[in-house]
Protein backbone atom coordinates (compact mmCIF):
# COMPACT_ATOMS: atom_id res chain seq x y z
CA UNK A 1 0.00 0.00 0.00
CA UNK A 2 2.84 2.37 0.83
CA UNK A 3 4.48 1.65 -2.54
CA UNK A 4 1.21 2.54 -4.29
CA UNK A 5 1.00 5.85 -2.44
CA UNK A 6 4.60 6.64 -3.38
CA UNK A 7 3.91 5.79 -7.02
CA UNK A 8 0.83 8.04 -7.08
CA UNK A 9 2.79 10.90 -5.53
CA UNK A 10 5.52 10.62 -8.16
CA UNK A 11 2.87 10.63 -10.89
CA UNK A 12 1.83 14.09 -9.70
CA UNK A 13 5.42 15.30 -10.19
CA UNK A 14 5.53 13.83 -13.71
CA UNK A 15 2.28 15.62 -14.56
CA UNK A 16 3.62 18.85 -13.11
CA UNK A 17 6.83 18.51 -15.14
CA UNK A 18 4.87 18.04 -18.38
CA UNK A 19 2.75 21.10 -17.62
CA UNK A 20 5.75 23.30 -16.87
CA UNK A 21 7.67 22.10 -19.92
CA UNK A 22 4.68 22.68 -22.20
CA UNK A 23 3.83 26.13 -20.85
CA UNK A 24 7.44 27.35 -20.96
CA UNK A 25 8.15 25.96 -24.43
CA UNK A 26 5.01 27.46 -25.97
CA UNK A 27 4.93 30.74 -24.04
CA UNK A 28 6.36 32.83 -26.92
CA UNK A 29 4.55 31.04 -29.73
CA UNK A 30 2.38 33.97 -30.81
CA UNK A 31 -1.02 33.49 -32.46
CA UNK A 32 -1.40 29.80 -33.29
CA UNK A 33 -3.94 27.54 -34.98
CA UNK A 34 -4.29 23.85 -34.15
CA UNK A 35 -5.06 21.41 -36.96
CA UNK A 36 -6.56 18.03 -36.05
CA UNK A 37 -7.32 14.96 -38.12
CA UNK A 38 -6.76 11.29 -38.75
CA UNK A 39 -3.47 9.48 -38.22
CA UNK A 40 -4.50 6.93 -40.88
CA UNK A 41 -5.30 8.72 -44.13
CA UNK A 42 -2.70 8.24 -46.90
CA UNK A 43 -0.70 11.04 -48.48
CA UNK A 44 -2.79 10.56 -51.62
CA UNK A 45 -5.96 11.58 -49.72
CA UNK A 46 -7.49 14.88 -50.80
CA UNK A 47 -7.83 15.75 -47.11
CA UNK A 48 -4.08 15.30 -46.63
CA UNK A 49 -3.31 17.53 -49.60
CA UNK A 50 -5.80 20.16 -48.46
CA UNK A 51 -4.33 20.14 -44.93
CA UNK A 52 -0.92 20.96 -46.39
CA UNK A 53 -2.41 23.98 -48.20
CA UNK A 54 -4.39 25.16 -45.16
CA UNK A 55 -1.29 25.01 -42.96
CA UNK A 56 0.88 26.73 -45.57
CA UNK A 57 -1.63 29.57 -45.93
CA UNK A 58 -1.85 30.03 -42.16
CA UNK A 59 1.91 29.95 -41.71
CA UNK A 60 2.56 32.42 -44.51
CA UNK A 61 0.10 34.73 -42.75
CA UNK A 62 2.35 34.49 -39.65
CA UNK A 63 0.17 32.09 -37.65
CA UNK A 64 1.99 29.26 -35.96
CA UNK A 65 0.50 25.85 -36.73
CA UNK A 66 0.12 23.16 -34.06
CA UNK A 67 -0.60 19.50 -34.76
CA UNK A 68 -0.53 16.28 -32.79
CA UNK A 69 2.90 15.67 -34.26
CA UNK A 70 2.20 12.27 -35.79
CA UNK A 71 1.46 10.93 -39.28
CA UNK A 72 -1.23 11.64 -41.90
CA UNK A 73 -3.21 14.86 -41.33
CA UNK A 74 -0.86 15.84 -38.50
CA UNK A 75 2.14 15.37 -40.78
CA UNK A 76 0.38 17.34 -43.52
CA UNK A 77 -0.19 20.25 -41.13
CA UNK A 78 3.43 20.35 -40.03
CA UNK A 79 4.67 19.90 -43.59
CA UNK A 80 2.59 22.80 -44.85
CA UNK A 81 3.72 25.10 -42.06
CA UNK A 82 7.39 24.14 -41.91
CA UNK A 83 9.66 27.10 -42.71
CA UNK A 84 6.80 29.14 -44.18
CA UNK A 85 6.62 31.96 -41.64
CA UNK A 86 5.11 30.76 -38.39
CA UNK A 87 6.31 27.90 -36.23
CA UNK A 88 5.49 24.28 -37.05
CA UNK A 89 4.66 22.72 -33.69
CA UNK A 90 4.09 19.06 -32.84
CA UNK A 91 2.48 18.03 -29.55
CA UNK A 92 3.32 14.36 -29.69
CA UNK A 93 1.90 11.62 -27.48
CA UNK A 94 3.74 8.51 -26.30
CA UNK A 95 1.64 5.50 -27.33
CA UNK A 96 2.38 1.74 -27.34
CA UNK A 97 1.92 1.26 -31.11
CA UNK A 98 1.84 4.80 -32.48
CA UNK A 99 3.37 7.32 -33.01
CA UNK A 100 6.77 8.64 -33.98
CA UNK A 101 7.08 12.40 -34.44
CA UNK A 102 7.02 13.55 -38.06
CA UNK A 103 10.13 15.28 -39.37
CA UNK A 104 8.76 18.76 -40.14
CA UNK A 105 8.46 20.26 -36.66
CA UNK A 106 10.66 23.08 -35.45
CA UNK A 107 9.09 22.87 -31.98
CA UNK A 108 8.40 19.37 -30.70
CA UNK A 109 7.05 18.21 -27.35
CA UNK A 110 6.17 14.67 -26.32
CA UNK A 111 3.54 14.04 -23.66
CA UNK A 112 2.79 10.98 -21.59
CA UNK A 113 -0.64 12.21 -20.51
CA UNK A 114 -3.43 12.95 -22.97
CA UNK A 115 -5.10 15.50 -20.68
CA UNK A 116 -1.93 17.59 -20.37
CA UNK A 117 -1.48 17.53 -24.14
CA UNK A 118 -5.11 18.57 -24.67
CA UNK A 119 -4.64 21.45 -22.23
CA UNK A 120 -1.66 22.67 -24.27
CA UNK A 121 -3.75 22.65 -27.46
CA UNK A 122 -6.49 24.74 -25.87
CA UNK A 123 -4.17 27.09 -24.00
CA UNK A 124 -1.94 27.80 -27.01
CA UNK A 125 -4.53 28.07 -29.80
CA UNK A 126 -6.76 30.88 -31.04
CA UNK A 127 -8.55 28.58 -33.48
CA UNK A 128 -9.07 24.94 -34.45
CA UNK A 129 -9.31 23.35 -37.89
CA UNK A 130 -10.74 19.84 -37.63
CA UNK A 131 -10.20 17.50 -40.57
CA UNK A 132 -11.83 14.06 -40.83
CA UNK A 133 -10.58 11.69 -38.17
CA UNK A 134 -11.46 9.11 -35.56
CA UNK A 135 -12.15 9.11 -31.84
CA UNK A 136 -9.23 11.39 -30.94
CA UNK A 137 -10.25 14.00 -33.50
CA UNK A 138 -13.87 13.89 -32.35
CA UNK A 139 -12.71 14.20 -28.76
CA UNK A 140 -10.78 17.40 -29.50
CA UNK A 141 -13.73 18.83 -31.43
CA UNK A 142 -16.32 18.15 -28.75
CA UNK A 143 -14.06 19.27 -25.91
CA UNK A 144 -13.59 22.64 -27.65
CA UNK A 145 -17.36 22.99 -28.10
CA UNK A 146 -17.95 22.06 -24.46
CA UNK A 147 -15.46 24.63 -23.17
CA UNK A 148 -16.93 27.35 -25.39
CA UNK A 149 -20.54 26.43 -24.62
CA UNK A 150 -19.91 26.48 -20.87
CA UNK A 151 -17.88 29.71 -21.16
CA UNK A 152 -14.79 28.16 -19.63
CA UNK A 153 -12.86 29.76 -22.50
CA UNK A 154 -13.64 32.62 -24.88
CA UNK A 155 -15.34 31.63 -28.10
CA UNK A 156 -12.87 31.03 -30.90
CA UNK A 157 -13.22 29.65 -34.45
CA UNK A 158 -13.74 25.90 -34.69
CA UNK A 159 -13.76 24.90 -38.34
CA UNK A 160 -14.89 21.51 -39.58
CA UNK A 161 -13.22 20.68 -42.89
CA UNK A 162 -15.19 18.61 -45.39
CA UNK A 163 -18.98 18.94 -45.31
CA UNK A 164 -19.56 15.48 -46.81
CA UNK A 165 -17.62 13.83 -43.99
CA UNK A 166 -19.30 15.83 -41.21
CA UNK A 167 -22.84 15.84 -42.66
CA UNK A 168 -24.02 12.71 -40.85
CA UNK A 169 -22.85 14.01 -37.47
CA UNK A 170 -24.42 17.44 -37.98
CA UNK A 171 -27.69 15.91 -39.19
CA UNK A 172 -27.75 13.71 -36.08
CA UNK A 173 -27.10 16.69 -33.80
CA UNK A 174 -30.04 18.52 -35.38
CA UNK A 175 -32.43 15.56 -35.64
CA UNK A 176 -31.76 13.92 -32.29
CA UNK A 177 -29.75 16.02 -29.82
CA UNK A 178 -31.41 19.34 -30.62
CA UNK A 179 -34.89 17.85 -30.99
CA UNK A 180 -34.96 16.58 -27.41
CA UNK A 181 -33.44 19.84 -26.10
CA UNK A 182 -30.04 18.45 -25.08
CA UNK A 183 -28.48 21.44 -26.85
CA UNK A 184 -29.77 24.86 -27.92
CA UNK A 185 -30.10 25.92 -31.53
CA UNK A 186 -27.41 28.56 -30.94
CA UNK A 187 -24.97 25.79 -30.04
CA UNK A 188 -24.98 24.75 -33.69
CA UNK A 189 -23.40 28.13 -34.48
CA UNK A 190 -20.31 27.40 -32.40
CA UNK A 191 -18.53 25.94 -35.43
CA UNK A 192 -18.03 26.60 -39.14
CA UNK A 193 -18.05 24.07 -41.99
CA UNK A 194 -15.82 24.62 -45.03
CA UNK A 195 -14.85 22.66 -48.13
CA UNK A 196 -11.81 24.48 -49.53
CA UNK A 197 -8.45 25.55 -48.09
CA UNK A 198 -9.11 29.15 -49.13
CA UNK A 199 -12.05 29.45 -46.71
CA UNK A 200 -9.99 28.84 -43.58
CA UNK A 201 -7.55 31.75 -43.42
CA UNK A 202 -10.13 34.61 -43.65
CA UNK A 203 -12.07 33.17 -40.70
CA UNK A 204 -8.92 33.06 -38.57
CA UNK A 205 -7.76 36.50 -39.69
CA UNK A 206 -11.14 38.04 -38.86
CA UNK A 207 -11.04 36.52 -35.37
CA UNK A 208 -7.46 37.74 -34.82
CA UNK A 209 -8.47 41.21 -36.03
CA UNK A 210 -11.30 41.28 -33.50
CA UNK A 211 -8.89 40.29 -30.73
CA UNK A 212 -6.44 42.99 -31.78
CA UNK A 213 -9.20 45.59 -31.37
CA UNK A 214 -9.34 44.60 -27.70
CA UNK A 215 -5.72 44.46 -26.49
CA UNK A 216 -6.89 43.52 -23.01
CA UNK A 217 -7.93 40.15 -24.50
CA UNK A 218 -4.85 38.03 -25.07
CA UNK A 219 -5.10 35.51 -27.89
CA UNK A 220 -4.27 32.73 -25.44
CA UNK A 221 -6.92 31.10 -23.28
CA UNK A 222 -6.76 31.06 -19.50
CA UNK A 223 -7.73 27.52 -18.59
Amino acid sequence: MEDLKTSEAWRVFRIQAELIDGIETLSDLGPAISIFGSARLPESSQYYQDAVIVARNLSQAQFSVISGGGPSIMEAANKGAYQQGGHSVGLNIALPHEQSPNSTQDISLTFRYFFVRKLMFVKSSMGYVVFPGGFGTLDEFFEALTLIQTQKIRQFPVILYGSSFWKGLIDWLKAEVLTIDCIDEDDLNLFHIVDTPEEVLPIMQEHFHQLSQHPEHDHRHSV
